[in-house]
């Protein structure tokens, strides 16, 4: 179950991230969630977050938990990714002034 909370609590540090990381400038790199961004930023990253938890929720019904634990990493990784190009936007910003 603590597989599970720690997917739960990654959707949620990507999805304010990746908010963040567009109000500082940044761009999304996946194409289907790029496709999810002409609803608007909140709402394209909202549905792309609501079809990871739906596919979480799959594993789980499946009695494949233990797929969300490597998922788990993915998305950490990701959030990495996403909290650099947050520094890179901040630090390019201070230079800029």
């Amino acid at each position: 179950m603590l597989t599970v909370q720690i997917f739960i609590y990654l959707q949620l540090l990507d999805f304010l991230t990746t908010l963040l990381g567009f109000r500082l400038g940044a761009s999304e790199a996946s194409p289907f969630i790029r496709t999810l961004l002409y609803f608007g930023p909140a709402l394209g990253v909202a549905l792309s977050k609501g079809v990871a938890l739906g596919l979480g929720a799959f594993c789980i019904w499946r009695k494949k938990a233990r797929v969300i634990s490597w998922i788990n990493y993915w998305y950490a990784g990701l959030i990495v990714w996403n909290l650099c190009v947050i520094l890179r936007a901040l630090m390019a910003s201070r230079i800029a002034r």
